[in-house]
This record gives structure tokens, sequence and C-alpha cells, in this order.
């Protein structure tokens, strides 16, 4: 038997260490990385601004296929501002 000294919150934290190194080794022992579980979010729907970018870029892309896309991007941008698209979802 062993005896450990130290805070409550000092002997948490040394398991949960051991816990996760444990969770790891017996992972890569099996041949595959440990998963980490994550709350899967619910997507938005694209905003106008999103679904005007999109066409106009691939509009942009194909006419202009050499130009680089951070041009592109920014006339696509600039555009928006006189688009009748942002007035409408300006309403």
């Amino acid at each position: 038997m062993v005896k450990v000294e130290g805070t409550l919150e000092e002997l948490k934290a040394l398991f949960l260490e051991g816990a996760k190194g444990e969770a790891k080794k017996q992972a890569k022992a099996a041949g595959k990385k440990a998963v980490r579980k994550t709350v899967k979010k619910a997507k938005r729907a694209p905003s106008a601004y999103n679904r005007y970018m999109k066409k106009k870029l691939a509009q942009l892309k194909k006419a202009h296929p050499k130009t680089s896309h951070t041009v592109l991007f920014k006339r696509a941008a600039k555009s928006w501002k006189s688009s009748a698209d942002r007035k409408r979802s300006m309403k």
C-alpha cells in the first residue's frame, strides 16, 4: 500500500492525468489514435453575403482562370457593395 499526500484537488489532477495517459496507451496499442469526444453544433444557414460570394467567385474564376484567388475575392467583395442581393438582404 502506498501513502499519498496532497490536497484533494492535487490528487484529482493526478488521477485524471493518469487516466488520460492510459487511454492513449490503450488506443496506441490497438493501432488507433485516441479519439476526443466532441459536441457537434448545428450548422447555420449561409448568409446572403456567403451565397453571393460563392456564386460571384465561381463566375470570376471561370472568366479569369489565371488570376489569383486573392484578387478575385477582392473584386467579388467590392461588387457586393453595389449588388442587388445586398439591397434585398437589408430589407
